[in-house]
């Protein structure tokens, strides 16, 4: 897929999650305003039939304190008598003591006159023994009262004699939204959620795969351009040494045997990097578990380089200070891992390289630094070196050898041996890598 055809993907991607996106938010917004409305509807109408209610309560009790009053044969006139204390609990006072059967009788005649179906409880308070005095529930739906105990009425700060009605069936006033309805528009809040979270995931794994192709490709450059170079060097000496002349100048025989055996070696190394990347591509990497003297294999990779260190005016300078230098693991892979440490601080080092190897022990490790003052690493690259085939570019592509392989398969292999690889690096300056690999401390050097 090309840049170009993968940014439209994306862009049409995008505008899709965005547009479903808008859509759910406006269509959430709608329903919620709508729910709104219609939770303030049926507060509004609630509380119109509170006050219906109320209106008619106060009206049926008034009717019930004149009739006392009328019984009583009391000529006062109890302006406001009706008080309502709480939402569902109204005090009536009277001059005088009331019969509780009396009150009951005309609380049910009333009530029913005034189409007031709840059902309430009543209770008679008397100032002279400063409690109440009598309490019952009554049920407009049966004829029966059950007596109830006075603790279950409230008793007012009220001078003189009073009695009270509670209706214990109007709790509140207020209409609350069943839990349901939260749930109904969470759910598709969830879902758009999944599928942003699915989206950004795919846009992840289209990028990722983009830059793994990407980078598969410059691999393939590099292989091409690396084997081939050899190649050609080898098949022209080979054609020279076909002369038959070449037998009369000895210096010029020597000199095209040294450039072959030169540039099969350097094949040779080509591909011993291309089947290293083979091998991590194994499920279970295979080592081979013997006791390896690291100090022993320090010195044999820097006399391998140094022929090359001479030809750049370069130095590979060894400080083993570790006392006790043998693991356990893989003599060969161990060995590629500081081949390939000390070849990236050589390559990457301009002028005449100046590289250092150092080991030292920790409590449980042995650690092995490789130093150099090369050009660094730009603080971007520096989390995806470790990464397959990725390089850190350094003007041509061809002006520093090699696969991006390297660094790749060192860290594989200090894992399976139970360490870890660390770098430091300044841009400019030079880069530091440290490995740490557990120490066999029954071998010592």
């Amino acid at each position: 897929m090309g840049r170009r055809s993968l940014g439209t993907l994306l862009l049409l991607a995008t505008l899709s999650v965005v547009g479903v996106v808008l859509t759910q938010i406006l269509w959430l917004d709608r329903a919620f305003s709508l729910q709104e409305a219609h939770v303030n509807l049926q507060l509004q109408q609630q509380k119109q039939l509170d006050k219906q209610f109320n209106d008619r309560v106060t009206i049926a009790l008034t009717d019930v304190t004149e009739q006392l009053l009328s019984i009583n044969k009391d000529p006062s006139d109890l302006f406001d008598a009706v008080k309502q204390e709480r939402p569902n609990y109204f005090a009536v006072a009277i001059n005088d003591t009331v019969h509780p059967y009396l009150l009951e009788a005309l609380l049910r005649k009333e009530f029913l006159r005034h189409s007031i179906q709840d059902d309430f409880e009543y209770g008679v308070y008397d100032c002279f023994t400063d409690s109440i005095v009598y309490g019952n529930y009554v049920s407009l739906d049966s004829l029966d009262g059950d007596s109830i105990p006075h603790s279950r009425l409230l008793k007012l700060d009220k001078d003189g004699h009073y009695f009270g009605v509670y209706f214990p069936n109007r709790e509140s006033t207020l209409w609350v939204p069943e839990p349901a309805s939260t749930v109904t528009w969470l759910y598709p809040a969830v879902v758009v959620l999944i599928v942003f979270l699915f989206f950004a995931y795919s846009v992840w794994v289209i990028v990722r795969q983009k830059r793994l192709s990407a980078m598969k490709n410059d691999f393939i450059g590099n292989m091409t351009h690396e084997l081939k170079t050899p190649i050609s060097t080898i098949a022209l000496s080979s054609e020279v040494l076909g002369d038959p002349a070449i037998v009369n100048e000895p210096q010029r025989l020597a000199n095209y045997a040294r450039i072959i055996r030169t540039e099969t070696e350097r094949l040779r190394t080509q591909v011993e990097r291309v089947l290293q990347l083979a091998t991590l591509e194994k499920d279970h990497l295979e080592l081979k578990r013997e006791p390896v003297d690291l100090h022993a294999r320090a010195r044999d990779v820097s006399d391998s380089f140094t022929l090359t260190l001479q030809e750049r005016g370069g130095q590979l300078t060894l400080d083993l200070q570790a006392s006790m230098p043998v693991v356990t693991g893989d003599p060969v892979h161990l060995t590629n891992v500081l081949f390939n440490l000390v070849d990236n601080a050589i390559k990457y080092s301009e002028d005449a390289p100046q590289v250092r190897l150092a080991t030292r022990n920790t409590t449980h490790d042995l650690v092995i630094e490789v130093s150099d003052k090369g050009i660094g690493i730009k603080p971007g690259d520096l989390r995806h070196i470790f990464e397959r085939f990725y390089r850190v570019h350094t003007g041509n592509v061809h002006n520093v050898k090699g696969f991006g392989l390297g660094l790749h398969y060192v860290r594989q292999i200090v894992r399976a041996h139970g360490g870890e690889i660390t770098v430091r690096s300044t841009h400019g300056q030079g880069s530091t890598f440290t490995v740490s690999i557990p120490t066999d401390r029954t071998n010592r050097a």
